[in-house]
């Protein structure tokens, strides 16, 4: 894992990187970043919530898109206020030592704000998410984040039952490789390379294991 290698090549990709070096110095960064009464919303993310960004968002002093128990229009409705919001709050599966981002959704509200939509994107990672390159991101993705987010979510997929993805019983599993499982999570693959729009997208780098 090159830390300094990956905030590099991030830089060239036009993807704005920080880093520090707990999760206590996180909070205080993204207040920098924000500005009081400006929308905000964010993906489903345990670093954001080990972190206190969770918290940060629905203190009150922005316009916070949430959608916690919606259903329905309803949660259809904020996720299209989320996709036009000024700045969206995630994490990402795996980041590579090439400055790329690799992100798999479900339902694919993250995966659509973080290509396109809100005026800046903030992601919060930490280290354990730096990966040598996409072929190591695959994997990460079908060996730990899948696995421990449909436990989470309570999917009833094969690898929230058997703790791995059916896929990497195949030599060499391809990326889309997984399960039939209705409530699958693995049905959207976007990676972020060079960006067009330098520095809309932010990666926050902590120097600890955050999420899955």
């Amino acid at each position: 894992m090159d830390i300094k290698k990956t905030m590099l090549n991030l830089e060239k990709n036009g993807i704005k990187p920080y880093f520090v070096q707990t999760k206590d110095e996180v909070v205080p960064l993204v207040k920098t970043l924000i500005h009081k009464g400006e929308s905000v919303s964010n993906g489903g993310s345990v670093s954001l919530k080990e972190t206190g960004v969770s918290r940060l968002l629905a203190c009150g002093d922005y316009d916070f898109i949430d959608r916690t128990g919606l259903e329905g229009e309803a949660l259809r409705q904020s996720y299209i206020r989320a996709f036009g919001c000024d700045t969206y709050f995630c994490s990402s599966n795996a980041i590579t030592e090439n400055g790329e981002l690799y992100n798999v959704d479900g339902n694919s509200n993250r995966v659509a704000c973080i290509v396109y939509g809100p005026r800046q994107v903030i992601m919060v990672a930490g280290v354990n998410k730096i990966v040598k390159d996409i072929n190591e991101a695959v994997l990460r993705v079908k060996e730990k984040a899948a696995v421990y987010n449909t436990k989470r979510l309570s999917c009833k997929t094969p690898c929230e039952a058997t703790g791995r993805c059916i896929s990497l019983d195949k030599n060499n599993p391809f990326l889309c490789d997984g399960c039939q499982s209705p409530q699958r999570i693995c049905c959207n693959y976007v990676i972020s390379a060079k960006q067009r729009h330098k520095d809309r997208i932010k990666v926050i780098l902590v120097n600890e294991s955050l999420g899955y």
